[in-house]
């Protein structure tokens, strides 16, 4: 990574450069344990009445418009918060012509190109945060001018909470480059004086703001509060950040919604900050290109994130992040059991999963044996059915859960599920906001050995966040606190002991919906049978007449 001096401070590319910023201390071991995304027990000090400790890196990926750059770091000289707890780093993503920091800067900026091996703002992002130190990260991009307390806003919830993502408010306005000088915007930022910049009611509002508002600020929003958090500006915790593996840097479009996607199955809350605000200096893309920016990120997404609205248009198709992982135990199984557990859940309705069978694959070998009495005939026979499937995975312990894969479901062996059975129990952990669902299948000897079991990775990775070592029947506990545990009947995620020879047997769920169908269908038919007669009144005798109101009722 090439690295450029600033002019000021400690050269760009002396090693101290990224240990400038102090680090101060937070306890987190009392935070709240929020439920879902209701964030309503944080209670955030008044700006200005409190002394922030943690240090921040506010990163800018920029490429080209130097203008607007000189005025969202003019902007930034003139913040609220500490500025030997912030540092600024800026990150040249291949403009045409090399970038320069203009003299109106944040004391502690730095200037960096993009490291080779890749390009776009979410490569550029990953670049500096690598070369940053501050304990949380603010993502700001390049055409935003910020009011004098935007950062210190944020940074109150991330002295709250260390899994929380703040988000910053913006305004999107015309921009002409000869309006203003950076030392203006410093000055008149720095007298609290932002909210005049442009003209509020000409300027163009987020779409996410509706969104926002309609579900109480986002603490009603639930597994979906993630799809608002989609770049220009927020921040969240370095180690949450980490966590959630960074942005994919081989996304070129929509690497912000994907990555919002990870950290929220980090167990992640969002949180819209809305005591201050800023000004996007011209439009963006999805707002003068949207159908074509949409066409663009749609496979890209789609492959990467389950939930993602257009890819649940198309649930017949197999893709690259599966919708759950089915762990399948089959130690001990025969192969008749196996097959009626797994080919219900390969050939059901819902087939982007993936299906761990745990057993002793490594006792297998080649060597010479008796073909119908080896002790391990079953597994090998198990082996030798499902291995020409892609989506199953053959492993001798149970895998960790994968955090890009929203669902794991945990099916005993033997069970004939419907085939409606994934799409059925992540139903009902959407619909009862749930973190896990539990069914108890009907004659179980044992509850622990007769439940079918989905968990919201979610919801799970935040209990092991805020209860570290829980496992068992304390984490399940933990995450009933934090998101809330629904139990179900196992009849009606199970095919019938004694059902009709030939019938296909579906669950209640499946056969409440086409019963909603047809009765719909019926009530068309019965207005459309109406119509009919009104038309033909006229010219039908009597008796026929009778005859259709007959029908029609």
């Amino acid at each position: 990574m090439t690295t450029l001096d600033t002019g000021r401070g400690p050269a760009a590319d002396d090693p101290r450069s990224a240990e400038a910023l102090a680090r101060g201390e937070s306890d987190y071991t009392e935070q709240p344990r929020l439920t879902r995304n209701d964030y309503s027990p944080l209670d955030p000090p008044p700006l200005g009445e409190w002394t922030p400790t943690l240090s921040v890196s506010v990163v800018i990926p920029a490429h080209g418009q130097p203008e607007k750059l000189a005025l969202v770091l003019a902007s930034l000289a003139a913040q609220s918060y500490p500025a030997h707890l912030t540092e600024v780093v800026v990150v040249d993503d291949g403009s045409p012509e090399p970038l320069a920091l203009p003299e109106v800067r944040p004391e502690n900026t730095r200037l960096i190109t993009s490291a080779p091996g890749g390009w776009g703002s979410a490569h550029a992002v990953n670049c500096g945060v690598a070369a940053s130190s501050g304990q949380v990260v603010l993502r700001l991009d390049a055409d935003m001018l910020v009011y004098r307390e935007h950062v210190e806003s944020q940074m109150r919830w991330h002295h709250l909470v260390d899994y929380g993502v703040a988000m910053g408010h913006k305004l999107f306005v015309d921009f002409d480059p000869e309006a203003m000088t950076p030392e203006y915007v410093r000055d008149e930022v720095a007298q609290g004086r932002a909210d005049a910049l442009f003209d509020r009611e000409s300027a163009d509002r987020h779409w996410v703001e509706d969104h926002i508002a309609k579900r109480d600020g986002l603490r009603s929003a639930d597994r979906l509060a993630y799809k608002v958090f989609i770049g220009a500006t927020g921040s969240l915790h370095r180690s949450l950040l980490e966590a959630a593996g960074g942005l994919d840097g081989e996304l070129i479009l929509g690497g912000d919604s994907e990555f919002a996607y990870r950290v929220s199955q980090q167990g992640a809350v969002f949180i819209p900050d809305l005591d201050t605000s800023s000004w996007h200096l011209g439009r963006t893309q999805m707002q003068t290109r949207r159908e074509a920016g949409m066409r663009y990120r749609a496979p890209y997404v789609s492959n990467r994130v389950p939930d993602f609205h257009l890819r649940r248009r198309r649930p017949d198709r197999v893709w690259d992040v599966p919708y759950a992982d089915v762990v399948l135990d089959v130690a001990g199984a025969t192969l008749e059991e196996v097959d009626t557990t797994a080919a219900a859940l390969l050939g059901g309705t819902t087939p982007d999963i993936r299906v761990w069978m745990v057993g002793a694959w490594g006792g297998l070998d080649d060597g010479r044996r008796a073909p119908l009495d080896e002790e391990l005939l079953d597994l090998r026979l198990i082996k030798e059915t499902f291995r020409g499937d892609a989506r199953v995975r053959f492993v001798e312990e149970a895998p960790s859960a994968d955090p890009q894969v929203p669902f794991v479901l945990r099916v005993p062996v033997g069970t004939a599920p419907v085939s409606t059975l994934v799409a059925d129990l992540i139903g009902a952990a959407d619909k009862n906001k749930a973190g896990l669902v539990c069914a108890p299948l009907p004659g179980a000897a044992r509850a622990d050995d007769g439940v079918l079991r989905l968990e919201r990775r979610a919801a799970f990775a935040r209990a092991r966040h805020l209860e570290p070592g829980a496992e068992g029947k304390q984490l399940d506990r933990a995450v009933e606190e934090v998101y809330g545990t629904y139990w179900m009947p196992g009849n009606d995620c199970v095919v019938p002991e004694e059902g009709e020879e030939g019938v296909e047997t579906k669950s209640p769920q499946a056969l409440r919906r086409e019963l909603d169908r047809a009765l719909a269908e019926v009530e068309r038919m019965r207005g459309r049978a109406k119509r009919a007669e009104r038309k033909l009144r006229w010219f039908t005798p009597g008796l026929a007449r009778r005859a259709l109101r007959k029908i029609a009722r």
